[in-house]
Order: C-alpha cells, then sequence, then structure tokens
C-alpha cells in the first residue's frame, strides 16, 4: 500500500486517514458501537491516520478512539488532534502557553497517551501568526515530551502561506476537494518546498461529492449540514466547502460523469485529491464502517485520466471560482 511522508516528522502514513469529527457529533445521531466499528474498520483497511479534536463531542471522539486503540495494542496509528476552540471567547491572546498546556493535558488525559503525535491550532483567529510567543509554547510543549509534532488547522489559503513561515510548523490541514482548488494552484507547491505536510480535510465537500444528496434529503436538526448553511455556527466553508446546496447538487451532476466504470463518486473524489502529490493525506469522516471501506477503496483506484482533471479546472474555473477564491 502507498504511504506518503507527512511533512518533516519523520512518519508515513496512508493517504487515506479518517476523520473523526462525525463519531463526536454535529453529524446527527450516531451510534457509539457503531463509530467504534468503524475505528476498527479503518486499521483493518489500513488506514493509519486518525484525525480529530478535543471540542468533537466535547471529547468524546479522542475517547472512542483511545478505547478502540485499547483493543488494538499491536496496531501503529498516528493520531492528530486539535486545540484552541474551547476558549471562551476565541481571542487569539488566547493562544498562550498556559492554556494550551491545559488543552494537550486534557486530550493526553483523553486519548491514555503519553504524548500527541501531532497538535493542530485549530482554526485560530489570524492574529495568531502573528504572535511569536504561541509558536514558542508549542516549541516548549515539544521540548517536554507532550507533543510529538505540530501544524496548524486552516480556513484559508492566505493563513496557511502564514503558519508555515514558522518554523516548528509541520502539517497544514485545510479545506481542499474538487469544489476548492485554490490550495493546489498557490499552496501545495510552496507547502512541499517547505517540507509541510497537507492533510485535505472536508474531502467529500460534507458529503455532496459522495453523489448520493438530493434536493429533498433532510438533515437531523443537530447535524452542521442542517444549522450551518449560511455560517451561523462557524465558518460557512467547513459545510458544504461554503457552496450553495443546490449549486453543488447541479456540480456533482456535471461531474458524475467523469467517475470510473466500477468505482463511487466518494472514490473518484477522493483520487482527484490523492492525485496531487503535495497532499500527504485526505481525511474524509465516516460513522460506519461500510463508510469507511468505501473511503479506503480511493487508495486502489487507477490514477485519473488528464481529461478528467481537465474538466475539473474547466467547471471549477466557469461556475465556482469566483465564488469560493475570494474567500478561502
Amino acid at each position: 500500500m502507498e504511504r506518503r511522508p507527512l511533512g518533516r516528522t519523520g512518519v508515513s502514513v496512508s493517504p487515506i486517514g479518517l476523520g473523526c469529527w462525525a463519531i463526536g457529533g454535529t453529524w446527527g445521531s450516531v451510534d457509539d458501537r457503531e463509530s467504534e466499528a468503524a475505528l476498527h474498520r479503518a486499521i483493518d483497511e489500513g488506514i493509519d491516520l486518525f484525525d480529530t479534536a478535543d471540542v468533537y463531542g466535547d471529547g468524546k471522539s479522542e475517547r472512542l478512539i483511545a478505547k478502540v486503540l485499547r483493543e488494538r495494542p499491536h496496531d501503529e496509528v498516528f493520531v492528530a488532534t486539535k486545540a484552541g476552540r474551547r476558549l471562551q471567547p476565541h481571542t487569539a491572546e488566547g493562544y498562550d502557553a498556559a492554556n494550551l498546556g491545559a488543552f494537550v493535558e486534557r486530550s493526553l488525559r483523553n486519548l491514555q497517551r503519553e504524548r500527541i503525535d501531532l497538535l493542530q491550532l485549530h482554526c485560530p483567529p489570524p492574529e495568531v501568526y502573528r504572535r511569536p510567543e504561541t509558536f514558542a509554547a508549542l516549541d516548549g510543549l515539544v521540548a517536554a515530551g507532550k507533543v510529538r509534532s505540530y501544524g496548524v488547522s486552516v480556513e484559508t489559503v492566505e493563513e496557511a502561506l502564514a503558519a508555515i513561515e514558522h518554523p516548528g510548523v509541520q502539517t497544514i490541514q485545510i479545506i481542499f476537494n474538487v469544489f476548492r482548488l485554490r490550495p493546489a494552484r498557490e499552496l501545495l507547491g510552496v507547502a512541499a518546498a517547505r517540507g509541510v505536510g497537507i492533510l485535505a480535510r472536508v474531502p467529500l465537500a460534507s458529503g455532496l461529492l459522495t453523489g448520493k444528496m438530493r434536493p429533498d434529503t433532510r438533515f437531523e436538526a443537530d447535524d452542521h449540514r442542517d444549522f450551518n448553511r449560511e455560517g451561523q455556527a462557524f465558518d460557512v466553508g467547513e459545510t458544504f466547502s461554503g457552496v450553495p446546496y443546490a449549486l453543488g447538487l447541479e456540480l456533482v451532476e456535471a461531474l458524475r460523469a467523469e467517475v470510473p466504470p466500477g468505482a463511487t463518486m466518494a472514490q473518484w473524489a477522493l483520487r482527484w485529491i490523492l492525485m496531487h502529490e503535495g497532499v500527504t493525506c485526505a481525511i474524509p469522516g465516516a460513522k460506519r464502517p461500510a463508510q469507511v471501506s468505501d473511503n479506503a477503496a480511493a487508495m486502489r483506484l487507477a490514477p485519473l485520466a488528464d481529461e478528467s482533471m481537465a474538466r475539473v479546472e474547466s467547471l471549477y474555473d466557469a461556475r465556482l471560482g469566483p465564488l469560493v477564491d475570494h474567500r478561502w
């Protein structure tokens, strides 16, 4: 199975990981036993990077991961978590040594580990990138053995470019999919030159790129795809990649012909991401084992044709670029 180096961490990981937001909450109803089965299935499928955060279910996601990994003591899984969104209010000044240290200690307890593999600042305010003391605090956590390496989860390309100016930043997590091409054009090459790994989040545009949604699809009240379509709770780009739902459905239909025979649309969309060498790992979420297996199959899909890649570019430039490029 292909493995890709995660920046300068010295670790190589599977090109498909598992995003663990959904098993924590805000994606509708979830069954913990099914979530645990999904985590087990991921390991069975060769997925060895789990991405979570301390705010996913107020630590529930981290604790579920810990439970499953206790049951798999011989399987090595690289666990990335995030910190910062517990701040109330969420201000740049809050990203200090005391708060970051407290967040790390809480995640260590949740994960039942002595060291966090990868700690990511969780979409911090832009002012954080002008606070060298924040990154000095992260360096201190590495020196203390609490954190193996650190990175930043960002909303915009500009934030990513600012983050990698700090020499200790080894990874960037950013939304990247066929509805969000700007990272490929302005970030991936720069990150690769700096030895910075890229984790592609929201790779299926909150499920739009599974091709299974319809105009009458309904979401539960606690699912962000219902309550955050206009950015009421957090950045609208995290929901359907910021693409209006009706337009997203139109674009999915326009792209359906690009899906190779025998593949699902989700597999095609994930393979499109993996065609970009600057990407280390795409991290689609899943709540059920079948979803995990469907996503993992993208690692075995043949490279996409140049014509298919060009079709995505053409459609994006005509329909989406003017809508999303100036925002993210």
